[in-house]
């Protein structure tokens, strides 16, 4: 045999060698973890993810959790918060490493909240990686569109990938369900539709920020399908520390005048913002005088932009209009010209200390509405914000 030939044979023998050895270390990594919840969805999945960890160790199991996102986390065994510091891009091959990380603990259960966006990595990232025993659909909105399409049903389908092979599917969507029960049919999977009507408001009492229903109600779904009884889950998710983008509401005061932020921002698609600005509308602590909408944009995201611009315009019609992002000159004639309240545009490259402060020259008792992207200056300007908060 030619020399050459030979060793090609042997580097692919190699590799091969090499796989197999990962692929089966993976296996072994897996098989010590018996109860893999993997949490996808287009809203509330770091919510849901921190919900059924908190209401899995109330019930004493021994459990290990995930959020990715802008601000990722490890929910360590005593659910305390260790915040991921990563070296380079996100990428779905994280989370190989951390489920053979968290197998070490040989914890009893783990919830894993979904990185992937693009269909294919999600179908890898729960096929190939995670093979949950239990997945979590939290709803199907459309977001996310450039990589899981411009209709719903593709979304829902997109989705779908993360659902498994003979395993058990919980889903608070209703509107894509058939999609979902016709994807779970043909895997052998049992489907779990959820909905809010059983959470009463008294359930909802003692949580430290606004949750949403069908966030506890799905978590609670989960728990007692694991036999923890349904009071001791929800007694444990009301311990959970919030995400640090859950929606809350901030009193903030400057120069003896009185606000209240709305941090909706983690909500950055059009039907999960208005059912916040809904939810908002109706709180009774919030009777304000003004309302200020404050929309910090990105400039990759001009689908977002708009439809976010149509709310605001169609809805929330406030007295004000704060927004922050570059290329804004597209938005003038369609949105801004048609807004009757004052309208105040500032580009990325303004500090976000100037922005808060400017952001709180507006009259008193006004309610400020934060929505849009989080990420980058969204983080830098709450900061900002932040050192204006009082505590009631």
């Amino acid at each position: 045999m030619d020399v050459v030939v030979f060793s090609l044979f042997i580097m692919i023998l190699t590799v091969i060698a090499a796989l197999t050895g990962e692929w089966w270390v993976h296996l072994r990594a897996l098989k010590r973890i018996p109860i893999r919840i993997h949490v996808n969805g287009t809203r509330g999945k770091s919510s849901v993810t921190r919900l059924i960890s908190a209401g899995l160790r109330e019930a004493g199991f021994s459990v290990l959790g995930k959020t990715t996102g802008s601000d990722p986390r490890i929910l360590d065994l005593e659910g305390k918060d260790r915040k991921i510091h990563r070296l380079q891009k996100p990428s779905i091959g994280e989370q190989v490493r951390f489920l053979r990380y968290f197998s070490q603990f040989r914890p009893r259960a783990i919830v894993l909240e979904c990185m992937a966006v693009q269909p294919q990595y999600q179908w890898i990232t729960e096929q190939q990686m995670v093979k949950s025993t239990h997945s979590v659909i939290t709803n199907a909105r459309l977001d996310h569109v450039e990589e899981m399409g411009y209709r719903l049903r593709d979304i829902a389908l997109s989705l779908s990938n993360t659902i498994p092979f003979k395993g058990t599917l919980f889903t608070a969507e209703q509107d894509k369900l058939d999609v979902f029960k016709d994807v779970a049919a043909k895997r052998g999977t049992e489907v779990n539709a959820v909905t809010s009507h059983g959470v009463s408001h008294e359930d909802m009492m003692g949580f430290n920020h606004i949750e949403h229903p069908e966030n506890v109600a799905l978590s609670i779904a989960v728990c007692e399908s694991l036999g923890i009884p349904r009071e001791q889950a929800l007694s444990g998710m009301r311990k959970a520390q919030p995400d640090p983008g859950a929606l809350r509401i901030w009193e903030l005061e400057m120069d003896g005048r009185h606000f209240s932020l709305v941090n909706a921002f983690a909500a950055n698609d059009p039907q999960s913002t208005q059912r916040i600005w809904n939810m908002i509308k109706e709180h009774p602590s919030l009777d304000h005088e003004h309302t200020c909408a404050f929309l910090n944009t990105r400039s990759d995201r001009v689908n977002r932009t708009s439809q976010l611009l149509e709310l605001i315009l169609n809805d929330i019609k406030p007295d004000s209009l704060f927004v922050r992002g570059d290329k804004m000159e597209r938005f003038e004639k369609p949105y801004f010209s048609n807004l009757k309240g004052r309208v105040e545009q500032f580009s990325e490259n303004e500090s976000a200390a100037e922005f808060a402060k400017k952001l709180l020259s507006q009259k008193g008792n006004t309610l400020i509405f934060g929505i849009g992207n989080i990420v980058g200056a969204g983080f830098q300007i709450l900061d900002e914000l932040k050192k204006y908060r009082i505590h009631t």
